[in-house]
């Protein structure tokens, strides 16, 4: 794609980064087979290639953003299923997060749009400030329908029937290895997930223990940065994963870590382009050392090995697993057949939905700013699963399990408790409310 920006606008390393991405793309179009929102809405602006071309307006330009561009740029979820189909190697992933951060510097949104998105960036990154709005959620939920708001409506369907309890995975916390040490990592426990399903966590630190492993709960230990970093937010994003690194760095110089273990694997992207966030920045180095450390829980696992299997299959007949793979993981981390195999090998039989490399919807917080796209890729992605006659689904991210599990009877459960069950952990509670 042939470019003008200007000397003094290439200053700007922003812009000449911008620049050398915008150059890469050949127009040719394969992404607008694979994005979710173009094969919902059939209109260019909202496939990849489209919102390319608004983005280099924009940028070229020098204007603030506009109402227009606004939409289609809110409109894309960042599955990045473009960036693994697109044969020239186009970093959309870092044109649409720029595109972000220029969107929110320069457009003014309706009032009511910047009061739900500082709500949300507010809230969501705090377990505590966000089991309590689950709380109140669950109260208001049977007024869902009087709410003239559809997306606040979409906030109090997606609260959970059941609201956890504060986690147990206390911050400074060292849980040590079963049998012999061999491994030492640091666990990212995430925030949404603290509140949503602090089982996840549990879970994960028992089948690490067991795999040998010692696991630290590093101390001030918040937010990563991602929800906020994709909302264009990017003073708090920095911020948050700045305190993320420096107490990542800390554990690291108590005793050195073989690896940051992410379970959330919306997290895991981000953390993973720590580096290229703070390319520029007088702590880089911290940056890319927490990077350079970072490993989805399967990654690591695939690696490490998982310890011995006490339960085949979770019991007597190995369980019909759905895998739903997660878009921040096969296309923001590039990880598809860890998590299967590691399945497969804890004895389970595991299917695999058609169009898995489409996105269910969650993505962040798009499942609540754009409720009515996010519904209808739910939907999709619901039949796709269902036909498979599982008895139950997995999948590696907290956004994921919500929105699925709230379009299905089926137990959605994540992928490390059933592994965690198949090497003598507890039966997942989801699969307990089942029976």
């Amino acid at each position: 794609m042939q470019t003008n920006f200007t000397a003094e606008q290439l200053a700007d390393p922003e812009i000449a980064t911008a620049n050398r991405i915008l150059r890469t793309c050949v127009h040719c179009g394969f992404c607008t087979a694979t994005c979710p929102t173009y094969q919902l809405l059939g209109d260019e602006l909202d496939s990849p290639r489209g919102r390319i071309y608004l983005i280099k307006d924009l940028l070229e330009s020098g204007r603030p953003a506009d109402a227009r561009t606004a939409l289609h740029v809110d409109r894309c979820l960042s599955c990045l299923a473009c960036m693994t189909t697109c044969p020239s190697g186009v970093d959309y992933m870092h044109l649409i997060d720029h595109a972000r951060v220029h969107v929110e510097r320069t457009y003014r949104r309706p009032w009511h749009d910047r009061a739900l998105r500082a709500m949300l960036a507010a809230v969501i990154p705090h377990p505590g400030r966000f089991r309590l709005a689950l709380l109140g959620a669950k109260i208001a939920r049977p007024f869902a329908r009087l709410m003239p708001d559809r997306r606040l409506r979409a906030m109090l369907a997606m609260a959970p029937a059941r609201i956890a309890g504060p986690s147990r995975d206390d911050l400074g916390a060292t849980y040590p290895a079963q049998g012999s040490r061999r491994a030492r990592v640091a666990l990212l426990t995430g925030c949404a997930q603290k509140a949503l399903d602090p089982a996840i966590n549990a879970a994960t630190i028992r089948l690490l223990t067991r795999a040998g492993c010692e696991v630290v709960v590093p101390r001030n230990l918040g937010c990563c940065g991602a929800l906020t970093h994709h909302m264009g937010k990017e003073g708090t994003a920095m911020a948050q994963a700045r305190a993320a690194i420096a107490a990542f760095l800390t554990a690291d110089a108590e005793a050195p870590l073989d690896a940051i273990v992410v379970n959330a694997s919306g997290c895991g992207t981000t953390v993973k382009d720590y580096g290229h966030m703070f390319a520029r920045d007088p702590d880089r180095a911290g940056a890319e050392r927490v990077a350079a450390l970072a490993r989805d829980v399967t990654e690591f696992l695939a690696s490490h090995g998982l310890p011995p299997v006490t339960r085949p299959g979770g019991g007597d007949a190995p369980l019909r697993v759905a895998y739903h793979a997660a878009c921040s993981l096969q296309h923001g981390q590039r990880i598809v057949a860890a998590p299967k195999a590691l399945l497969a090998q804890a004895g389970f039989a595991v299917v695999t939905p058609a169009d898995s490399h489409l996105c269910c919807g969650s993505a962040g917080t798009y499942n609540l700013l754009q409720p009515e796209l996010s519904v209808r890729l739910r939907d999709r992605k619901v039949r796709t699963i269902e036909a498979l006659g599982p008895q139950v689904v997995a999948a590696g991210n907290i956004g994921c399990l919500m929105q699925i599990g709230s379009g299905t009877e089926l137990p959605v459960v994540h992928t490390v408790e059933l592994l965690d069950w198949a090497t003598g952990g507890p039966r997942p509670d989801a699969l307990e409310a089942g029976r």
